[in-house]
């Protein structure tokens, strides 16, 4: 037997627009700038990507990507400053909250 801990926010309509998903999503771009091939990356529709890349920036009311189109020189995407913090506050509170459950959960159902 085992607790899991999953961390997701949402809004105001309480729809959905971040978690696991979405983390993953923009540490791919910071990998490979691009938001295309983060998707691929990922087997997802660049246009779902996009969606929830934009979803996300809506409810937070900041970019978390700056993407140029491409052309010749070709595009990509990169993480905002607004974007990484928020990443690095949202893996700090998820890895807060997952040794605090390890914690209660050896509290609540350690054998005694």
């Amino acid at each position: 037997m085992k607790a899991q801990t999953k961390i997701i926010f949402f809004d105001e309509n309480n729809v959905k627009f971040f978690g696991e998903g979405p983390a993953r999503l923009l540490h791919a771009i910071e990998e490979h700038g691009s938001l295309r091939t983060a998707a691929l990356s990922m087997n997802m529709a660049y246009t779902k990507a996009l969606k929830i890349i934009k979803n996300a920036e809506n409810t937070l009311g900041f970019p978390l990507t700056t993407r140029t189109t491409g052309g010749k020189t070709g595009g990509g995407s990169q993480l905002t400053p607004e974007g990484k913090e928020w990443l690095i506050r949202y893996e700090s509170y998820k890895n807060a909250c997952i040794q605090a459950n390890q914690q209660l959960y050896l509290e609540f159902f350690s054998e005694q």
